[in-house]
C-alpha cells in the first residue's frame, strides 16, 4: 500500500481528523483504502470516493480469483479413476477401492465402507437410503449429487433446489453446476452475470474445468492476458484442455515461452501426482476386465 494510502486509512477521508484514544476510524465498506469518524463523512466523501473504491474492490476480486489453489477441489485425486461413497460421501481412488476388496476376499470379510465401515447395500433401495441419508443430513456433497441426478431426470427446479444448497454450504461442484443451468437455461433464466459468478466461485475453490472456461469466457471478449491467467492456473491444476489452449495460443504470440515452459512443468507434476502404484496396478486391472467383457460379448 502507497504512502498517501497509509495517509488515508489513519485519518479520517473526509475532514482529515487523525484516529486518537477518542476518536475511532471505520473501513469503508467494500474497501482497505480510506477509513471514515462517522456516518456524515461517509456520506459526504461518497461522491468523491466512488471511482476509487470501484476500481480497488475490482483489484481485490482478482487477487483472490487470479491466486493459484493449491490443488482441485478434489485434492490430488482424478475424478476419471475415483468415486464418491454414498453412505458417508467420502472420496476414494480407484487404487484404494481395488486394495481393499483384494483384502476383503483374502481374509473373507463383508464388503464395507473403508471409511465409515458401513456394510455396501445389496439392493437398489439400499443404495437408495443411504444416498437419502446424507441428503437428509444436509451432506453438502450428497445435495450436490442429488442435485446431478435430478438434474438428468429433468427435474430442473429439484436439482437448482439441491444446488443452490450445496453451493451456500461451500461445495464447488454445486457452483460449477449453477453456473451451468445459468448458462443453458434449464429451470432458470439465462443469466450471465450469475453464471460468471458462479464460474469464479468454482474456480477459486480449484475447479479447472470453471476456471477453463472462465479462460474462454475473457478469450472471447478478446481479453487474451486474462484468459491466459485462467489458463495457467488451470494447467498448472493438471488440466489437458488448458495445457493444450496455451500451446495453440504460444503460436499465435498470446502466451510466451518461459510462461509456457513452467505451465507444462507444472501440469506434469500434478499429473504425476495422482499416480501411485495401486493406482496403475487398479487401472490395469479394470482394462483387463473391460476387454474380458468384451470378449464375452
Amino acid at each position: 500500500m502507497s504512502e498517501d494510502n497509509m495517509s488515508n486509512i489513519s485519518c479520517c477521508a473526509s475532514c482529515g481528523i487523525a484516529e486518537v484514544d477518542d476518536v475511532k476510524l471505520k473501513e469503508c465498506a467494500t474497501c482497505d483504502l480510506v477509513r471514515y469518524c462517522s456516518d456524515a463523512c461517509l456520506k459526504e466523501h461518497k461522491s468523491q470516493h466512488k471511482e476509487d473504491c470501484k476500481k480497488r474492490v475490482a483489484e481485490l476480486h482478482d487477487e483472490i480469483l487470479f491466486k493459484q489453489p493449491e490443488s482441485t477441489n478434489r485434492g490430488i485425486l482424478d475424478p476419471k479413476q475415483s468415486t464418491i461413497k454414498q453412505c458417508c460421501s467420502k472420496v476414494i481412488c480407484n487404487g484404494c477401492y481395488c486394495a481393499n476388496k483384494i483384502r476383503e476376499v483374502e481374509a473373507s470379510l463383508k464388503s464395507s465402507c473403508p471409511f465409515c465401515r458401513r456394510a455396501i447395500p445389496e439392493t437398489d433401495e439400499g443404495f437408495g437410503n443411504q444416498r437419502m441419508n446424507r441428503v437428509e443430513a444436509n451432506d453438502p456433497v450428497a445435495l450436490r449429487r442429488e442435485g446431478v441426478l435430478q438434474y438428468h431426470k429433468g427435474d430442473y427446479q429439484s436439482a437448482f433446489e439441491y444446488f443452490t444448497k450445496a453451493a451456500e454450504l461451500g461445495n464447488v461442484d454445486a457452483h460449477y453446476q449453477l453456473a451451468v443451468m445459468y448458462d443453458d437455461g434449464h429451470g432458470v433464466e439465462k443469466d450471465k452475470g450469475k453464471e460468471i459468478y458462479h464460474l469464479e466461485e468454482a474456480a477459486i475453490g480449484g475447479h479447472h474445468d470453471a476456471r477453463f472456461n472462465l479462460g474462454w469466457e475473457e478469450g472471447n471478449n478478446d481479453n487474451f492476458e486474462r484468459a491466459v491467467k485462467h489458463w495457467i492456473i488451470s494447467a498448472n491444476l493438471g488440466d489437458d484442455g488448458s495445457i493444450n489452449i496455451l500451446m495453440e495460443k504460444f503460436k499465435e504470440g498470446f502466451v510466451s515461452k518461459d510462461d509456457l515452459a513452467a505451465a507444462l512443468r507444472a501440469h506434469q507434476a500434478a499429473v504425476d501426482a495422482t499416480k501411485s502404484p495401486h493406482r496403475e496396478e487398479a487401472e490395469e486391472y479394470y482394462r483387463i476386465e473391460d476387454n474380458s467383457n468384451t470378449e464375452d460379448c
